[in-house]
């Protein structure tokens, strides 16, 4: 677990990726240095385009969040990578999923959790389980000072500010059925918030090893308490609205189970079936891009399928 803690901490310090300009294997990088919003602060942009791209044809879009880490390994700190182009391309390929491109939003180092933690929940906290909370992540590198969540900022910047410029950019499909969002960990949070505070603009989620206990311990944490009371009153319409789950058992994967099986249930409850969620479990599966990319075909199918 040290050492789990000790590359999470050196992910998420600051380190930066500037200039760092990700190679892919099929398809191209449009790269977006020092993207302007008005939110949150400036960030680089990657989008992916596929083989042939062509504005004679339409796209769905799947927003991606820790963008740094989707196409290319020799780049990242931990030398792993989603490879998101070589899993779209060969589901493009085999004509599995509709015309998609990828956009990847790189994460900002320390403000990473702040913008990713789920703000509305974590306000719905009494003040002595927030000071709890901001001692264990301030203890945890994640955090220099008192914590607030910025994750408000951060979708208005994904659906006010990026959103609009990559519709404006870019030949793609609008509405909802063509909208998506994913992210895995912090980002699996993220993902399945933006969903319930933009039911019009995403159509689906994909939420992977999602971090449920929002901190790094399960003992006396009152925020996954407080994510279900959220889910319970702002889960989106299923009969509109497609939402993926998995988790592994292994590293950091270990503290998600036994919180997923009550999601689950949460959501059986609210009216979710196979034909709009999948929650998958990878047992041996450990929380690292190369276990992501390894089942990232699961929810890509699921949710840009034809």
């Amino acid at each position: 677990m040290r050492f789990i803690s000790f590359c999470l901490a050196f992910l998420f310090s600051g380190f930066s990726f500037s200039q760092l300009i990700p190679s892919v294997s099929s398809g191209t990088i449009e790269h977006i240095e020092s993207f302007e919003s008005k939110y949150v602060d400036s960030r680089t942009i990657d989008v992916w385009l596929p083989d042939n791209y062509s504005v004679l044809k339409k796209y769905a879009v799947l927003y991606m969040h820790d963008g740094q880490m989707l196409f290319d390994s020799t780049i990242t700190w931990n030398k792993q990578a989603w490879e998101v182009d070589q899993v779209a391309s060969k589901l493009l390929d085999e004509n599995k999923i509709k015309n998609t491109i990828v956009v990847g939003i790189w994460n900002n180092g320390k403000a990473r959790h702040a913008e990713y933690f789920p703000q509305k929940p974590f306000e719905s906290l009494s003040d002595s389980s927030k000071l709890s909370l901001s001692n264990q992540l301030q203890v945890a590198g994640r955090t220099d000072s008192l914590f607030s969540p910025v994750s408000d900022s951060y979708l208005k910047c994904i659906v006010e500010e990026i959103h609009p410029m990559i519709k404006a950019t870019y030949s793609i499909k609008k509405g909802r059925k063509n909208t998506f969002i994913a992210g895995s960990s912090m980002g699996g949070l993220i993902s399945l918030y933006a969903l319930c505070e933009y039911p019009k603009v995403f159509g689906g989620a994909a939420c992977i090893s999602t971090h449920w206990p929002g901190v790094f311990t399960v003992e006396n944490n009152p925020f996954p308490s407080a994510m279900l009371s959220y889910m319970s009153s702002s889960l989106p319409n299923p009969q509109t609205h497609l939402i993926y789950f998995d988790c592994g058992d292994q590293t950091l994967d270990a503290l998600y189970p036994d919180f997923q099986n009550k999601v689950d249930l949460l959501l059986q409850k609210k009216g979710f079936n196979n034909l709009n969620w999948i929650t998958r479990y990878f047992p041996g599966a450990d929380h690292s891009e190369v276990s992501w990319s390894k089942r990232l075909d699961i929810p890509l199918l699921f949710l840009l399928g034809k």
